[in-house]
């Protein structure tokens, strides 16, 4: 692994590459979030084909943090992907996008339209808030009474305590990885959570969305791109399968993979499946 910074509107962002002397398409990888930091565990191990770069964005991880949280903007992390890739010299790529990554990647595509983007691979996608808002609150109506009330009764009072905490990690512990024990590096990438991205972007939980994300929609404008996409989602995922099937038929060159016995993380609670189905989609389209 290779690792070094991009300057980017003078702020110092943080990349990796794996398998830099591989000949395939390179893969560029967004993290989600907002807010989150780079995971490479699975998603590295597509290096033993092509050279697989990720990067933090700002405010993640090893890069710079803003002055204020109100340069925390879909358009910001926009004009840093586009960066990113220039200085990178991603002339071909694909695009690798795990929840709010798949926004930003989405967002990219409609606003920068850019060369070179063979295609995009979108985890769990959140492309539409208020679908994502409906879909949580589903998930909490099939939640235990003590843990629904407990959500319920926090987000009325604005009171994000110790109970509102506890209810929230039972619920990820269903809807977002249901592995038992979480691995020691999901925890630690769960630490390193910038609330100031996370806060201002989107509010307290996955499923209580107070930030400027809140009224995000990018399904009435799925139709512009029509390059070759692959959507993938859990079965018990934060994003919903429904809605997911309802983003694959609004692009016009999409396919879809529900991956069972998983949640948000599905690549890493079933990595090999996951690894197959975009191994298949990769090698398809070149």
């Amino acid at each position: 692994m290779r690792e070094g910074f991009i300057e980017v509107g003078g702020k110092n962002i943080w990349y990796s590459l794996y398998g830099e002397n591989q000949k395939s398409t390179p893969l560029l990888v967004v993290h989600g979030g907002p807010g989150f930091v780079t995971m490479p565990q699975v998603v590295s191990d597509f290096a033993k084909d092509r050279p697989v770069y990720f990067y933090d964005q700002l405010g993640c991880g090893k890069s710079d943090r803003a002055e204020d949280n109100s340069s925390y903007t879909v358009d910001y992390y926009v004009s840093e992907l586009a960066e990113v890739k220039r200085r990178l010299n991603l002339n071909d790529v694909y695009l690798l996008g795990f929840s709010w990554g798949t926004a930003l990647i989405c967002s990219y595509m409609l606003y920068e339209k850019p060369a070179g983007v063979k295609g995009l691979i979108l985890c769990g996608p959140l492309l539409s808030t208020p679908r994502w808002d409906a879909d949580q609150r589903a998930n909490i109506s099939d939640m235990p009474d003590d843990i629904r009330e407990a959500i319920e009764s926090g987000e009325d009072a604005q009171d994000y305590g110790e109970n509102y905490q506890s209810a929230m990690m039972e619920y990820y512990y269903k809807h977002v990885c249901r592995l038992q024990p979480w691995p020691d590096y999901i925890e630690q990438a769960l630490s390193k959570l910038n609330p100031d991205v996370y806060n201002t972007m989107w509010g307290p939980s996955e499923f209580t969305v107070t930030g400027t994300l809140k009224d995000f929609d990018l399904l009435p404008r799925l139709q512009e791109i029509g390059l070759p996409v692959l959507l993938t989602c859990g079965d018990y995922d934060e994003a919903g399968v429904k809605n997911v099937k309802d983003y694959q038929m609004a692009f016009p060159d999409a396919s879809m993979a529900v991956i069972p016995y998983s949640a948000h993380l599905h690549h890493i609670e079933q990595p090999e499946i996951f690894k197959a189905i975009v191994n298949n989609f990769l090698t398809k389209f070149g």
